[in-house]
């Protein structure tokens, strides 16, 4: 049966740029899926740094105005691979015009505007889908099916880190094309926004909704050089480094850190949940391994297990090699993009969807509410 075409049009082509454009040129090589991806345009504001992007890639034209690309008759689909401070104005617009939307997390600058959006694609009754692309990490819907599953029973504790190390030397400016992450107007928040939102997105997947929080948070250097004007400087107004307790709403006890200060670490992203019956670790830096722990194993040979995560039966892994044969990031987008394409039109859509995203939005503004009066907050 021929595959119903779904012209793409894409807005940015930075990193995420490249990661979502390798998905859509592969996705129907690996996925039995109904639609087929067209990438019919690239939009960015500078045409002389979209068009290599989009020749390289494979877009079939591009636009240098979102608005432009919002308009065209030939465009289903809009995926947002902007800086924070666009997604709300580009998603309202292209729901509002009938456009399928994909957008980049976090979600929205804040929770009030990750509610504009939302309402804005409910409104319409458009398909969306928010890019957590770790729940698309194999191991980490292993964990997902091994918590449902019952397998560790009540859950107790969770506990996740995110760290990095890139934003240590004082002299990394802020702004501009690259560094936008480090601009408090153009990101929102720092750690909290870009990394955490990752950690706590998984966390409600997995174990449910938080209730309350208790946060600090730190910016170490206090003042950066801007990335277009490095004579001038500007007071740094993200969060370096953020720290918080939370307590889920099923009443298991959670701690989460992230900081760009922690030398070594490139992006290590785990987590680790510790149940009546077992426990589940992970770690993005060995992304194709999950240990699990089985209190119920014989007392001579209990003990923390590595599940090597590449044979048929676990999830997304049909699709790709043979057993033993790992798959890396960028197939975590590839297998985000057939879910919501196997979703379409199902009475099962993919998710994160809006909602979701905004559910962790407002996780991440009640954290950074916390850091600011001190003392524990309810979501």
């Amino acid at each position: 049966m021929a595959k119903k075409k779904l012209n793409v049009g894409l807005i940015g082509y930075g990193f995420m740029g490249r990661a979502h454009s390798n998905a859509y040129l592969k996705v129907n090589h690996f996925f039995d899926l109904n639609y087929q991806p067209v990438m019919k345009a690239a939009c960015a504001r500078k045409a002389d740094k979209v068009k290599p992007f989009a020749d390289n890639w494979g877009w079939q034209s591009i636009e240098t105005d979102w608005r432009r690309l919002i308009d065209r008759k030939d465009i289903d689909l809009i995926d947002i691979c902007s800086p924070n401070n666009t997604h709300k104005d580009i998603a309202i617009a292209a729901a509002q015009a009938g456009k399928m939307v994909l957008c980049e997390k976090p979600l929205a600058m804040n929770a009030k505007e990750g509610l504009a959006m939302t309402k804005a694609v409910e409104k319409a009754g458009v398909p969306n889908m928010v890019w957590f692309n770790y729940r698309r990490v194999p191991a980490i819907s292993l964990a997902k099916q091994l918590i449902d599953e019952g397998r560790i029973g009540k859950v107790f504790h969770y506990r996740a880190k995110y760290l990095q190390d890139w934003t240590i030397n004082p002299n990394v400016p802020q702004g501009g094309p690259t560094l936008w992450r480090l601009d408090i107007d153009v990101a929102g928040s720092g750690v909290t926004g870009d990394l955490l939102a990752h950690s706590i997105d998984t966390a409600i997947w997995l174990i449910g909704g938080i209730d309350k929080v208790t946060a600090m948070t730190e910016t170490f250097v206090k003042k950066r050089p801007l990335q277009d004007d490095p004579k001038k400087t500007k007071p740094v107004g993200i969060d370096d480094a953020c720290a918080f307790l939370a307590r889920f709403k099923n009443g298991a006890l959670a701690t989460f850190e992230s900081t760009r200060y922690a030398r070594g670490r490139k992006n290590q992203n785990t987590f680790e949940v510790n149940g009546e019956l077992g426990s589940i670790y992970f770690d993005l830096e060995d992304a194709h391994q999950l240990q699990y722990y089985n209190h119920k194993d014989d007392s001579h040979v209990v003990g923390w297990r590595t599940i090597l995560v590449t044979d048929s039966d676990h999830p997304y892994m049909k699709h790709w090699w043979v057993p033993g044969c790992v798959i890396g990031y960028e197939h975590t987008f590839i297998n985000a993009l057939a879910d919501f394409l196997e979703g379409l039109g199902t009475k099962n859509p993919a998710r994160p969807n809006f909602r979701d995203a905004l559910e962790t939005q407002m996780v991440c503004d009640t954290v950074l509410k916390s850091a600011k009066t001190g003392v524990w907050e309810k979501v």
